[in-house]
């Protein structure tokens, strides 16, 4: 492709399915990107979300490895304040051990959980303090340079898993920036700040022994079909999930009152977060994506597939593809 295309799986669990099922089609989204030739496939770390599936992300790539031979695996991302530095050191570098040259761990500072959930954690409310420090001691067990004294990981001692920071404010690109490490940006949900974060840490970054010049990977939601009206109907029932997924409170409601707490003040929100959609035909995919590549002045695209159904999100996948080639 001429474009370089990623895909970001939410792993969802449709209503009415299982984890189980959830897991089977992760398996099928990312044979099908390797077969398309996509660069990578990555899990985003969320808990307590009855809708995703990918709270275990080290496990779940674990498993969708053993499925694909050649296509990058990781994390989009750890949360980092969840957990140890040692802990995601060790995963990760079990991972790659188990796929030498397909991981990648991309880092976020944000929780992924509300206070409850990073209480049952076990976190401390202020961990995410630290992220700047906790990134450092990660990759010093990742290259074999502890910053620890006696304390190194294994596996993971030496096997230099390509860090990412991943971010949707000034301080991601920022702390990207200082560290010479690549910059997703997570505009597929937080479109506000891409453009500026993206010029800072374009022009802060200082070279590093990963990264000799800056690199930008940014987030777009795509809704593919073989007909506009198709892609629409899909929008639809994506923002009507989108509603009752934020908006729900953790009830089974039906798609009537998914319209109606899209009418009721919930549309407004769930459009902030999809400013950034390519929908429509192969042709208007293609265009739309060139276009927010162009806006993003991003180096790679890192695509969610927006379809409710995974016949839905094969095909977008297919469509995307061929539109890039």
């Amino acid at each position: 492709m001429n474009t370089k295309l990623s895909v970001l799986d939410l792993a969802p669990i449709p209503r009415g399915e299982s984890a189980s099922s959830s897991i089977a089609a992760s398996v099928a989204l990312a044979q099908r990107a390797e077969e398309h030739g996509f660069e990578r496939v990555w899990y985003a770390e969320h808990h307590n979300m009855p809708s995703i599936a990918s709270s275990a992300t080290s496990v779940l790539i674990s498993h969708v490895g053993a499925h694909t031979r050649r296509i990058r695996l990781g994390a989009g991302g750890v949360m980092l304040p969840n957990h140890s530095p040692l802990t995601i050191a060790e995963q990760f570098g079990t991972l790659e051990a188990m796929y030498p040259g397909r991981i990648d761990l991309g880092l976020g500072r944000a929780p992924g959980s509300d206070q409850n959930t990073m209480y049952a954690l076990r976190r401390d409310p202020h961990s995410a303090e630290s992220f700047p420090q906790d990134v450092q001691e990660l990759q010093g067990y990742l290259t074999g340079e502890t910053r620890v004294r006696g304390v190194d990981a294994i596996p993971g001692k030496g096997s230099n898993v390509p860090l990412y920071i991943l971010g949707s404010s000034m301080f991601g690109a920022q702390l990207a920036a200082a560290l010479g490490l690549p910059y997703a940006f997570a505009s597929h949900f937080a479109p506000a700040m891409l453009e500026p974060a993206v010029a800072t840490y374009r022009a802060d970054f200082k070279p590093s022994e990963q990264l000799a010049e800056p690199y930008v990977i940014a987030g777009v939601n795509v809704i593919a079909a073989d007909t506009e009206d198709a892609a629409r109907e899909q929008l639809a029932a994506v923002k009507r999930n989108l509603a009752i997924g934020l908006f729900g409170r953790g009830q089974a409601l039906t798609d009537e009152q998914g319209d109606q707490l899209l009418a009721q003040g919930a549309g407004q929100h769930v459009n902030t977060m999809l400013t950034h959609t390519a929908l429509g035909t192969p042709g208007q995919v293609g265009d739309s994506l060139e276009a927010f590549r162009k806006t993003a002045d991003a180096d790679e695209l890192i695509v969610a597939f927006q379809a409710t159904t995974l016949e839905g999100r094969l095909r977008a996948v297919e469509l995307t593809a061929g539109a890039l080639s």
